[in-house]
């Protein structure tokens, strides 16, 4: 019943989907640059700069969407539900930002295969985040949208236990104490994009169980 009468005014829906569709091209990007950087590093560049193309039109849709805030009497839900979603959204594409800026700031040209798992992690749970984002029209879908809910909170789980066994490599086999600090930072970082996956996650979970 609450799905068939939610209201469309505002096209928030359209500003969610389109902006969930720069989080996978953005997850995609970094899983590419970690790939390069293990097997073909003169290829990074190109995903550094397509990530930052992405994250400025991010930007510009996070923007519209709270423009929107202030100029529609009707939304689909709760005004500072909407706000933390597509902030919380905006996030993810900041971090994976960041961890291209911090390889170029590191001078990072090589990170290990263990990286390229994390990124491959980060990739599928921002896979995920576009899926669930776009069965948020209806609250029909809430079954399907608590599933990839909790298929998101496993993908962070097993990105964090994938840095904890990149960073024990690290440390047992990188004489370089420079190097080990520098790979921390990245290794965290990258981690950090599923942890806002899972905020996002939460938000809408909570957006669910709320009006469902």
């Amino acid at each position: 019943m609450f799905g068939r009468l939610m209201p469309k005014e505002g096209k928030y829906f359209d500003l969610f989907n389109a902006h969930a569709d720069l989080i996978l091209q953005g997850g995609q990007a970094l899983s590419g640059l970690i790939a390069a950087l293990v097997d073909e590093p003169e290829k990074a560049l190109a995903h550094a700069e397509e990530i930052d193309v992405l994250e400025r039109k991010a930007d510009e849709i996070t923007h519209s969407t709270l423009a929107q805030l202030h100029t529609s009497f009707i939304t689909p839900f709760d005004r500072d539900e909407i706000h933390q979603l597509i902030n919380g959204m905006d996030d993810i594409l900041d971090i994976i930002q960041d961890v291209a800026e911090s390889m170029s700031l590191y001078d990072i040209h090589r990170v290990s295969p263990e990286a390229k798992l994390i990124a491959e992690t980060t990739e599928t749970c921002c896979g995920c985040v576009r899926s669930v984002v776009k069965l948020l029209h209806s609250m029909d879908n809430a079954p399907a949208i608590l599933k990839l809910c909790h298929e998101i909170d496993e993908l962070e789980s097993d990105a964090d236990r994938m840095l904890r066994e990149a960073m024990s490599k690290v440390f047992r086999e990188e004489p370089d104490v420079r190097q080990v600090i520098k790979l921390k930072e990245i290794y965290e970082l990258l981690e950090s994009v599923t942890d806002r996956c899972k905020d996002v996650a939460g938000t809408i979970e909570a957006i669910v169980l709320e009006n469902s």
